[in-house]
């Protein structure tokens, strides 16, 4: 830059020598033409070193996450109170809007009746298992004795001892015996299967309740909406008396978080050229006339949507974009360094410099002028007149 300098002054001390100073030639529109046409093309030089150097942005914008703040109810719900100011700062944890409790309330009451009534039927599980297997132990030593008696008549019968039609009847008691013993044993299996019908040591019944329970509650303990943390809220609409919920309304307020807010400006993608993290910054917000802001470069965000393609059975037409559509850019990711970042509201705007060969130099001090040339001039523009 400074060889640029040294030679536009030469020249024009030269262009005062010899046309002013000894008029050893006559100034005429050809020279004039010539010596413009030169001039113009060392101007260059310091237009390609500041984009290059020092790129600037004139849309720079504080962005800060946002949370949408949505009932996690299962039904529209009454709201009974707002907990919270608009614009108040909030801490994590405290409450914003309280819901109608009683619905869910009355649902945690019939569940948790319901697992009592679940638990007492382990029981009654239990004492049928107990009968069951009682009632199949004398069934078995029914058999056994009908068993043991038709062996009995039957040796006798072979010696001619006793009637024909004795060991029939002890036949039959067998048979019946065995019926009873094998339902008895099928009641008992039914017991068991109902009585042992767990998850990881727990009935199902049981377990089925105590998980609807815990849901229950769940709903209950979000009838309270808690700030998820730290930040406030703007544009509060919500009153007593409005219905939210999965149906009624989605999200009821946008919540600002106030943690890891930055500062995002785009730039040409080819002044970008140079641009590297950790690089310093210089931004002049609109809302702080006269005011200068050091930053550092977080990052760049290399994607552009113009190189995004949807899935579709549509082949892309390729055409020159119109001459008022902005040239493809990137943005760039800049950390502020104030200690009170609650000085950058979210979308505040401004301008941004970056200084990729550092903050001293012939082009890092036109940009230092012409950054805070534009600071001071926002004391006056726009002009209201």
């Amino acid at each position: 830059m400074m060889v640029a300098l040294l030679v536009l002054a030469f020249a024009s001390l030269v262009f005062w020598l010899v046309f002013f100073r000894f008029k050893l030639l006559r100034l005429t529109p050809g020279w004039g033409v010539i010596f413009g046409f030169f001039v113009v093309h060392l101007l260059l030089v310091f237009v390609i070193g500041l984009r290059f150097v020092t790129p600037n942005s004139a849309n720079a914008t504080v962005v800060q996450r946002t949370i949408q703040l949505v009932p996690r109810l299962p039904e529209p719900t009454l709201v009974d109170a707002v907990l919270v100011e608009e614009g108040a700062a909030v801490k994590k944890g405290q409450p914003l809007f309280q819901f109608d409790r009683r619905p869910y309330q009355y649902k945690v009451d019939q569940i948790s009746a319901q697992l009592a009534a679940a638990k007492q039927n382990v029981k009654v599980l239990k004492a049928d298992v107990d009968a069951a297997s009682q009632g199949a132990r004398k069934a078995k030593v029914e058999l056994e004795y009908a068993q043991y008696q038709k062996r009995i008549f039957d040796k006798l019968a072979q010696e001619q001892a006793v009637r024909e039609e004795t060991v029939e009847e002890w036949l039959t008691k067998v048979n019946a015996a065995e019926a009873t013993n094998e339902a008895a044993l099928a009641q008992l299996e039914r017991a068991n299967l109902q009585y042992k019908s767990e998850i990881d040591g727990v009935n199902t019944t049981v377990a089925n309740m105590e998980s609807q329970l815990q849901l229950a509650r769940y709903y209950l303990d979000n009838t309270t909406m808690t700030a998820p943390e730290d930040g406030h809220i703007i544009n509060l609409q919500v009153r007593p008396g409005m219905v939210a919920g999965t149906i009624r309304v989605g999200g009821i307020a946008a919540f600002i978080a106030d943690a890891d807010r930055y500062l995002l400006a785009t730039y040409f993608q080819e002044n970008l050229k140079y641009v590297k993290p950790g690089q310093s910054v210089e931004v002049a917000l609109d809302l702080y006339p006269g005011q200068i802001f050091r930053g550092t470069v977080d990052g760049i965000w290399r994607g552009n949507g113009i190189g995004q393609y949807l899935p579709s059975d549509d082949i892309p037409k390729f055409q020159q974009p119109p001459p008022n559509v902005p040239q493809g850019q990137y943005a760039v990711k800049i950390r502020l360094d104030h200690a009170d970042q609650s000085k950058f509201p979210i979308g505040a705007q401004g301008l941004a410099a970056i200084y990729t060969g550092g903050e001293h130099g012939a082009w890092a001090v036109l940009r230092k002028i012409s950054i805070r040339a534009h600071s001071w001039f926002n004391w006056v523009y726009p002009l209201d007149i």
